[in-house]
Formats: structure tokens, C-alpha cells, sequence
């Protein structure tokens, strides 16, 4: 069962990496650095709009760089 659940998710692992670990990481810079988002967006919705983005785009892509 955990064998079908890991293949099942795993083709979307940079997806996922996106969410989990990169948004928060990007919200944490923005707050860190003192800058402010544009358009009145909170740190963390930015990290969420990009964090995924760039996880799609590595799953499409097939890798990071």
C-alpha cells in the first residue's frame, strides 16, 4: 500500500518541493529582507504563487537547472 501511495506521488516530488519547502523559504527572504510584496500581497501568498511555479516548471522541465 505505501509502495503504490510513494509511486503515485512521486512523479510529483518537485511539485510538492515547491510547496513545502520553497514557498515558505521565499516568504521567509521577502519578511527578512524588508521588502514588501506587490500588490498588497503577504510574504507567504508570493512564496505560493512561485514556490509551485517553480516546482511545475522542474517537473515539466524533468529537472531543476
Amino acid at each position: 500500500m505505501i509502495h503504490k501511495i510513494l509511486t503515485t506521488i512521486g512523479p510529483w516530488g518537485p511539485l510538492l518541493f515547491g510547496v513545502g519547502f520553497l514557498a515558505p523559504l521565499i516568504a521567509q527572504i521577502i519578511e527578512r529582507a524588508g521588502a514588501t510584496p506587490p500588490l498588497g500581497l503577504a510574504p507567504l501568498m508570493v512564496g505560493l504563487i512561485v514556490g509551485p511555479a517553480l516546482g511545475l516548471a522542474a517537473k515539466l522541465r524533468g529537472r531543476w537547472i
